[in-house]
């Protein structure tokens, strides 16, 4: 599983929106790692973000 696929399961199984750091902690992945995926994810409208630096998956 690659780290775009990582994060986004994360991002399902959470109930709240989660911050890149909170994601990284849950996900075991680098930060930097985190925030390439997170990028490539929301450029595919996979992720929104609900209040300023918070994502989620999008229903």
């Amino acid at each position: 599983m690659d780290a775009k696929e990582r994060v986004l399961e994360v991002l399902k199984q959470e109930s709240t929106a989660l911050s890149a750091g909170q994601i990284a902690e849950i996900s075991g992945l680098d930060r930097k790692e985190v925030d390439k995926a997170m990028k490539l994810l929301k450029d595919e409208e996979l992720i929104v973000s609900p209040k300023r630096c918070y994502w989620e998956a999008k229903k």
